[in-house]
């Protein structure tokens, strides 16, 4: 397997770096934590590893040390597609090169091979309440699938530490072949009450094949749409709570499917995985309002009218970016190239000349420009897919690809249980104490 020659080839430099900097450099200090980021949930301390994915403040994420509009640029795409194949995003993020046609393609070979889904995972979704939320659906079916792990198998049997990736890379693509097949067999059959099973077609790539085994219309455009969403989905640091909570899991050697059964669970709260959905709701609720798009004046006044009445414009504001995010810029891009009439797209970029000036006004936000949040949904609804909590499934497709490629490299570096030490508040507030004795004399 072609990703299993080049992540070979690199480990021994890697453990090499990975062992000098534990050994010899270990005290080292890197950041200084306050009381204000212990109680205010961690928030930018350093204290993550990742050679996958960084969010610069200034540029946005960077996969692999590249940019959002370099990936989409250098990835290899089929003949007559505008969109990379998501095989050589996976690629990218387990080797950390981008790979050519050929390398692409065999990732996109390897995932064909693992697609099909066992009959009791069908069985066990079908049992399940018709209210039941996709979310849930979507984590009991990844934890279903732990049954046949490599990992747990090959631990079990007993296997050396440094051979802890190989299995890990086995579950990896097992489950990230599985997991679109999963969610368009959830969707057709929680809103459209259709019990057959999706087909894998061998001649199509990853997002060909998910736009196909969905309802929407235009398959061949859905599809481009389909390779860009799981790109731009695909990761964003590890401190994001799908992303940290499914390294913390996986470092504990629990397989794949018991840790991104966690980073799915994180993904369901409403403060991670449901700001596309809200963000939507805010736009629909515009149009309504004004039946159709308003004009600047009117939507300068209805976002003013929402932030007296006490809560937030969805979408904007950033916790680490100090500009537009570059996934925003890419989705909205698709849009005007695709469907510039359409009136949400006609909004969204409405909202975007209006919203960070009346934010700015506010004073209240570090930064006022629009996360892909802004976009992400209206792709998905121009394309019929309007059942808002789905999103989050076809947010959890896309990030499985970088805590999956986080896992491997976890394993590969035998990365060690997470565990931080915690404090108590009156520790907190001795600390405090302390310090302001110390200004006072």
């Amino acid at each position: 397997m072609i990703l299993h020659e080049k992540i070979s080839a690199q480990l021994p430099a890697w453990r090499e770096r990975t062992k000098v900097l534990a050994k010899d450099h270990a005290d080292v200090v890197v950041d200084d934590v306050t009381v204000g980021q212990i109680v205010g949930g961690m928030r930018d301390i350093k204290s993550l590893l990742t050679d996958i994915s960084y969010v610069d403040s200034a540029e946005g994420i960077r996969l692999r040390g590249m940019s959002i509009p370099e990936v989409l640029k250098r990835l290899p795409r089929a003949r007559g597609n505008k969109m990379p194949l998501v095989g050589g995003l996976y690629y990218l993020l387990l080797v950390g090169e981008i790979p050519s046609m050929e390398e692409a393609m065999a990732v996109e070979d390897e995932w064909d091979k693992r697609a099909e889904i066992p009959d009791y995972v069908y069985k066990m979704l079908k049992s399940m309440p018709k209210d039941t939320h996709p979310m849930i659906l979507l984590t009991q079916a990844v934890m279903s699938l732990g049954v046949n792990s490599s990992f747990a198998k090959k631990y079990k049997e007993g296997m050396k530490k440094e051979a802890y990736w190989e299995p890990a890379l086995e579950d990896s693509l097992d489950l990230t072949a599985k997991l679109p097949v999963i969610a368009a067999f959830i969707y057709r059959y929680k809103y459209f009450g259709e019990k057959r099973k999706p087909r894998y077609y061998t001649k199509l790539d990853y997002g060909a094949n998910f736009a196909r085994m969905m309802k929407t219309a235009d398959k061949k455009q859905y599809a481009e749409l389909s390779r860009l969403y799981f790109i731009l989905h695909s990761d964003h640091e590890s401190g994001n709570v799908s992303a940290h909570a499914t390294h913390l899991v996986g470092s504990s050697l629990a397989d794949i499917y018991f840790a991104f059964s966690a980073g799915l669970a994180g993904l369901a709260g409403p403060l991670h995985g449901l700001a596309n959905q809200e963000c939507l709701a805010w736009y629909r609720e515009v149009l309504e309002r004004f039946n159709g798009v308003p004009t600047r004046d009117d939507l300068y006044k209805f976002a003013w009218d929402t932030l007296n009445s006490g809560k937030v414009i969805p979408g904007y504001g950033h916790a680490v970016l100090r500009v537009p995010d570059p996934r925003f810029i890419a989705f909205m891009e698709f849009g005007r190239t695709n469907f510039p009439d359409d009136e949400l797209i006609r909004l969204a970029d409405m909202v975007f000349d209006v919203v960070p000036t009346v934010l700015k006004e506010q004073g209240k936000a570090k930064n006022p420009a629009p996360n892909f949040d802004a976009a992400s949904g209206v792709m998905q609804y121009h394309y019929g897919v309007r059942n808002f909590e789905f999103y989050t499934v076809l947010f959890g497709v896309g990030r499985a690809l970088g805590v999956t490629a986080n896992y491997v490299w976890a394993r590969a570096l035998g990365q060690p249980l997470e565990r931080p030490k915690s404090v108590t508040t009156k520790m907190l507030e001795d600390a405090v104490a302390e310090v302001k004795g110390r200004v006072n004399t």
